[in-house]
């Protein structure tokens, strides 16, 4: 029987922190620190925590995601996104231990015609890409045995996202409209949770792939269009009111930070190298949806 292991996940009340407290809860001892234990804005005060800690594995779950408001506290997403995860890098290299860490599409300018590859360059847009691909390139300077894991679109039942926010205007409006000219993987975090999940289990059974960069979202691809019609349906099906929906191009939706109009990932690597794969994006939402109450 496997040992139970002690298991520091960085961020408390974020969509794939909570996921993966639910995932993983069975593998033995989850230490989640709340921000008056771990303030992420305050670096060095991550240090003597890990070190109390002393955890077999760190994942860093914790991140500034506000894409927009990035544009305007570039320091605090520096903090948060790059100099935190570097940090914390360095502390499980330190004691020999992995480090898991999300990155995303946005490290990305979107301007490739298929999948973004592990190997492709990244060429970020706005402040959150940047700070993202900082905090990469932080984590690898650090070395020891990390998985950076690039995801996408990332939602679920718990805080704010595209799902959520789409449940709720699409009953409350008669016409909504929705950017259809960018397309990506929405990814359930319960489908990032497991996908974790099966990475520490194979390195804890001592069969771990090759450590590095990754991309991990669910397989196939829509626009945010197509993802509000497939959320529109599920409405319908459920006998409550829905918009009319309709597609627009991002130039019709400006916003401060500028996204990539191809968000889709190539996840073929993480496949191959630990075996590990991703359901179908409908497939996914629809077993989250399942879980509504």
């Amino acid at each position: 029987m496997s040992h139970a292991l002690r298991i520091l996940i960085v961020g408390q009340h974020g969509q794939v922190s909570q996921a993966l407290q639910h995932s993983l809860k069975d593998l033995g001892e989850l230490i989640v620190p709340g921000r008056e234990r771990l303030d992420l804005s305050q670096p060095e005060s991550i240090r003597a925590l890990v070190r109390d800690i002393k955890p077999d594995v760190i994942i860093n779950a914790a991140a500034h995601t506000a894409v927009d408001q990035a544009e305007s506290e570039p320091e605090l997403a520096f903090a948060i996104n790059a100099t935190s995860p570097g940090v914390l890098a360095e502390e499980a290299a330190a004691l020999g231990i992995p480090f898991i860490h999300y990155s995303t599409d946005y490290v990305f300018d979107g301007s490739k015609d298929g999948a973004w590859t592990e190997s492709d360059v990244p060429n970020p847009l706005g402040v959150y890409g940047l700070s993202k691909l900082a905090g990469e390139q932080a984590v690898e300077q650090a070395g020891g045995q990390y998985l950076i894991l690039r995801t996408s679109w990332v939602y679920s039942l718990t805080g704010r996202n595209f799902l959520l926010t789409m449940q709720r205007l699409l009953q409350e409006r008669e016409k909504l409209t929705v950017v259809a000219d960018q397309i990506g993987a929405p990814t359930w975090a319960g489908t990032i949770a497991h996908s974790t999940r099966e990475l520490v289990e194979r390195w804890r059974d001592g069969k771990p792939g090759a450590w590095g960069v990754y991309h991990l979202t669910n397989s196939g691809e829509t626009s945010w269009f197509g993802f509000a019609q497939a959320i529109g349906q599920q409405l319908v099906k459920a006998g409550k009111p829905c918009a009319t929906l309709e597609p627009i191009p991002s130039s019709a939706y400006p916003t401060p930070a500028v996204r990539p109009l191809n968000s889709r990932l190539d996840c073929t690597r993480l496949q191959r190298e630990w075996g590990v794969s991703q359901p179908d994006w409908h497939d996914a939402m629809l077993e989250c949806l399942a879980q509504q109450p």
